[in-house]
């Protein structure tokens, strides 16, 4: 998750992938996102001016005092929450993110399917830049980057203890239900990955930094979108599960 850095911007991390996903498994929604936030990345960066693009970041990043400050409330204010995922602070960014993208957000989608999956994208999106906005209401720094949505693919996996089912070539996914609060507590490897992940978000936050950039990382979007990812996965399964939290 970013606000961008190359401008002053504050840049989201996210960590080495565990494994990943081969790119013939990824299904076509993450495909789609992957091709839309490499595409606009593109456009920005060759497409258009450093004016034209300043443009597009005051229109589509998510930008706190939007809200906070004396501005009248426009389309833009309603549909940035949602856009600045799908923008990123440089090639780096991008391909981090989009691996991890591939690794979380193919099990995910290949379990609970392409229009659950853009729901899914959205309302962690919408977390993410939400938590943001409680800790810097008054931040006129945008905020770009999809690892917010990401983090919250992080917390779902997390509710289905990282299970894959490869039964099916091609189609892996998150296997078994959703597993109540307590059995996720049980399980020693999730509660080390929670750990481990929490540890790394706070620490990088507060060292803030990218090293030979000027970014800041948006820790704070990272929490906002896993703890979404991580309650709310339930109503977004299409398979059956137990009930329990």
């Amino acid at each position: 998750m970013t606000a961008q850095s190359d401008h002053g911007n504050r840049q989201a991390w996210s960590p080495p992938p565990p494994g990943g996903e081969p790119a013939f498994n990824i299904p076509g929604v993450v495909l789609a996102f992957i091709a839309l936030c490499a595409l606009l990345h593109l456009l920005r960066s060759y497409a258009i001016s450093p004016t034209q693009d300043i443009a597009v970041l005051l229109r589509a990043a998510f930008i706190p005092l939007r809200y906070s400050g004396d501005y009248a409330l426009d389309i833009y204010a309603v549909t940035s929450p949602l856009t600045y995922s799908l923008l990123h602070g440089g090639v780096a960014h991008l391909a981090i993110n989009m691996i991890w993208l591939a690794a979380f957000g193919s099990p995910l989608a290949n379990r609970i399917g392409a229009l659950r999956f853009v729901l899914f994208w959205a309302a962690t999106a919408l977390a993410a830049a939400g938590l943001h906005y409680l800790v810097y209401p008054e931040s006129a720094v945008p905020l770009v980057g999809a690892s917010g949505a990401i983090s919250g693919m992080m917390g779902a996996a997390a509710r289905f203890g990282f299970q894959i089912d490869r039964s099916v070539p091609g189609q892996s996914r998150f296997a078994g239900p959703v597993l109540p609060f307590r059995a996720v507590l049980r399980r020693r490897a999730v509660v080390t990955f929670l750990g481990v992940w929490m540890a790394i978000n706070l620490a990088t936050g507060l060292l803030s930094g990218v090293p030979g950039s000027s970014a800041v990382i948006a820790w704070e979007a990272h929490i906002g979108g896993f703890l979404v990812g991580f309650f709310a996965i339930r109503p977004f399964d299409r398979s059956r599960s137990p009930r329990g939290f």
